[in-house]
């Protein structure tokens, strides 16, 4: 199994930017006819995440999402930073060349040491 942490271009400042979960998603109810404090807690998942950056970066994030997932899974390491695992170094070479051909330089995968 290979990691590789995900960065992409910010478009505002054109600096490399890779998203954090910085808390879980708190999702809660509105009741027509009572209150409900009831609420669930629970972290995105890679795909998510990456989703909710469309706009925020220079790249289409949905064609971005498929190319990393037709590689590999994209997962949140430790529930906060967004990855990719790929079964071996083969697939994390052919990805990186996929995303270098749609998105020039700007998506960048960082290997986990």
């Amino acid at each position: 199994m290979v990691r590789a942490r995900v960065w992409l271009t910010c478009a505002a400042m054109h600096d490399p930017v890779s998203p954090v979960l910085n808390r879980p998603s708190l999702i809660g109810w509105d009741a027509k006819n009572r209150q409900v404090d009831l609420v669930i807690e629970r972290p995105l998942k890679g795909s998510e995440l990456l989703a909710k950056m469309k706009g925020w970066v220079t790249v289409d994030v949905e064609r971005c999402a498929q190319i990393l997932g037709s590689h590999g899974r994209l997962k949140l390491l430790d529930d906060r930073e967004l990855v990719v695992e790929c079964e071996g170094p083969d697939q994390m070479l052919a990805l990186e060349r996929e995303l270098d051909q749609a998105f020039g330089n700007q998506v960048n995968l960082e290997y986990d040491r």
